[in-house]
């Protein structure tokens, strides 16, 4: 049973797991319009990724007898000056969703709630893949300081990425 306030908790985190896949979109959108399908696809990935991430939430507080309450979005950003503009806020919402599933824990632990504790750790386990993961690329576009024929080889690298589900992720919820 979850109470009012870690109900409340999650649902608000399953919002800021559905506006990483709403920004990630407006994110690819902006490497389409300067043609970079590589980094495009990279971030269309990340997308399925975030919704994955909320599923998994909306799930559980199905699965835990609450209520699972779909809270307003915002817009996101959408215009950046550099892709390396785009890996740095991308980099830095990361860090944010982190403290926000840190803080979400430190709840779970607080109301002694051990169900959503042990539901958190894969969260947990997962944000630090994700700052690594943008980390890494940050770090590339950072040493190419400019340099076109660096960024289309990292274009191309970039739209080899394979989405892979999580394991036992169910969508439908059936």
């Amino acid at each position: 049973m979850l109470s009012q306030k870690l109900q409340d908790a999650l649902n608000e985190q399953m919002k800021n797991e559905f506006f990483s896949a709403y920004l990630y979109k407006a994110m690819a959108a902006y490497f389409e319009t300067e043609d970079l399908p590589g980094f495009a696809h990279w971030m269309r990935l990340q997308v399925l990724e975030e919704l994955c991430h909320g599923e998994k939430i909306f799930n559980f507080i199905c699965e835990a007898g609450g209520r699972a309450i779909m809270l307003a979005i915002d817009a996101p950003k959408a215009d950046y000056d550099s892709p390396l503009e785009a890996f740095e806020f991308s980099l830095k919402h990361e860090q944010f969703v982190s403290d926000s599933i840190n803080q979400l824990m430190s709840l779970a632990k607080q109301e002694s709630n051990h169900a959503t504790e042990i539901f958190l750790q894969w969260f947990v386990t997962e944000q630090v893949e994700e700052e690594a993961s943008f980390g890494l690329e940050l770090k590339k576009l950072k040493r190419l300081a400019g340099d076109g024929r660096g960024l289309l080889m990292l274009d191309q690298e970039l739209g080899q990425r394979i989405f892979t589900p999580p394991t036992g992720m169910n969508i439908t919820g059936a």
